[in-house]
This record gives structure tokens, sequence and C-alpha cells, in this order.
């Protein structure tokens, strides 16, 4: 991220939190960040593309903090975990930025879509660092399993004032056993042969 583009998203951010996400025009942040608008245009023509970066500046900082060697003691659980902490404590400075942008999904329609591809690639980007395969039909489960475990996180994350964030912690633990259990029912049904069935290949003629 260029110093222009590091500028804007701060100014941006700056301009939510204080005033709301809908209230926030591009003109504003172009305002705010000391560049023309055209400048600004260049480097993110919308607010979606804004947030869109946002999320990867806390992906990227989430990430470079993943260890370069997994610990063969630590469970995929324990891994991701240790992601997720690591992405709110990324957050915490900017949660009333948060909050705003929130808002303006739940207002809009149109922007919770908008915002849903780049939520996505940030899940994927989770997933792979704790370990975990985020591609094919099973990773998108995963996405779309783990987004619904952060939005519920997040709830607690954004009334949580402890200097540890130790609730925001208890809740992802919680959350992450309950889903480990799932996990677990569903690899036993998927992987349990249907002993109705001929197993793969036996009615294939090239088999």
């Amino acid at each position: 991220m260029t110093a222009a583009g590091g500028a804007a998203l701060d100014a941006f951010l700056g301009l939510v939190a204080d005033k709301g996400f809908a209230a926030v025009a591009l003109r504003d942040v172009a305002q705010a960040a000391g560049l023309g608008f055209a400048d600004l245009y260049r480097l993110y023509p919308d607010k979606v593309a804004l947030v869109a970066a946002f999320m990867a500046r806390v992906d990227a900082e989430v990430l470079a903090g993943t260890p370069s060697q997994s610990d063969p003691e630590e469970t995929a659980r324990d891994r991701l975990f240790d992601t997720m902490m690591r992405r709110y404590d990324a957050l915490r400075p900017h949660k009333a930025a948060l909050r705003a942008i929130r808002r303006g999904a739940r207002r809009d329609p149109m922007l919770a879509l908008a915002l849903a591809p780049a939520l996505r690639r940030s899940m994927a980007a989770m997933l792979e660092a704790a370990g975990v395969p985020s591609d094919g039909l099973a990773g998108a489960l995963r996405q779309s399993g783990l987004l619904a475990l952060h939005y519920a996180v997040s709830r607690v994350f954004d009334q949580d004032e402890t200097s540890d964030l130790s609730k925001t912690m208890a809740a992802l633990d919680g959350r992450l056993k309950s889903a480990e259990k799932w996990s677990q029912l569903f690899d036993k049904y998927v992987k349990t042969p249907d002993p109705k069935r001929p197993p793969p290949g036996a009615e294939s003629p090239v088999a």
C-alpha cells in the first residue's frame, strides 16, 4: 500500500468512526487525507474499495504473525483460535469504525452484498493461516462457518473492554469447540461408506 493509500484509509476510518458510514463521502476522505479527489478516486473508486482495503490490511497484519512452522502438538482448532485472536487484536483499535460499517451494511443490503467477497477472502485467509484448506466445496462451507462464527464472536468483541480480551477469547473458544464437534460429525457422515452402494468405480465400464 502506498503512503497516499494508507493516509486515505486512515482518514476514512477516522471519519466513519466519527460520522457513520453513510454520512461520509469520498470527497470528505480526499480532503481529510490531503489528496485531490482524482488522486483518491484512482486509489479507491468507492467506499466499498476502502473497506476492502481495510480488511486486506488487517489480513496482512494477522498473516504476518503466522508461524512459519506448525507445532505438531497443536490441533486445527488451536491454530484457528490463535489466528482469530490475532485478528481481534488487529481490529481492536478500529472498533468504532467497525461498528459504523456494520450498521451501514445492516441498513443497506446492497452494501452488505458488495462487501461479501472481501469478507469471504478474509475468512479464507484465516483458514489457510491456520492450516485448514479453504478451497473447493468443503472450503466454501468452512468459510461460511467461520464467517458465522466471526459474526457471533464480534458481538462479544464489540463490548469487550478487558485488557486481554478475555471475554472475546472465551466466546471464540466456546464457538470453536461447538464447530469442531459439528465438523467431526460431518466428516464421519460423509466418510462412512453406504453399505447399500458398491464402492466407487465398481460399476464403471472403464474400471
